[in-house]
């Protein structure tokens, strides 16, 4: 399977907003779904939200419902994260997944 590359990561204040990207390396990208999950130190990885092959549906976490939009462009293999009102409570690591692929991760970090 291809490889993931997540960016777009930083230190923001509480209140800001970042757009991660997830850049795949295969064509068969735009056919299956793919999920953002994030990892807090000391907690397990958990789930964000999950965006279809076609784009035309998406699934979010309570916890971010309402604040993130998950998108994805198939002509360009990237699928995007938008991240509005971040909480210090959204401090982590962030992966995409694609089947059995992950990414490395980027940093998101919310502190005034």
């Amino acid at each position: 399977q291809g490889q993931l590359v997540e960016s777009g990561g930083g230190l923001v204040q509480p209140g800001g907003s970042l757009r991660l990207s997830c850049a795949a390396s295969e064509f068969i990208f735009r056919l299956y779904a793919v999920g953002w999950y994030r990892q807090a130190p000391g907690k397990e990885r958990e789930w964000v939200a999950t965006i279809s092959g076609s784009g035309d549906n998406s699934y979010y976490a309570e916890s971010v419902k309402g604040r993130f939009t998950i998108s994805r462009d198939n002509a360009k293999n990237t699928v995007y994260l938008q991240m509005n009102s971040l909480k210090p409570e959204d401090t982590a690591v962030y992966y995409c997944n694609q089947r059995s692929s992950w990414g490395q991760g980027t940093q998101v970090t919310v502190s005034s």
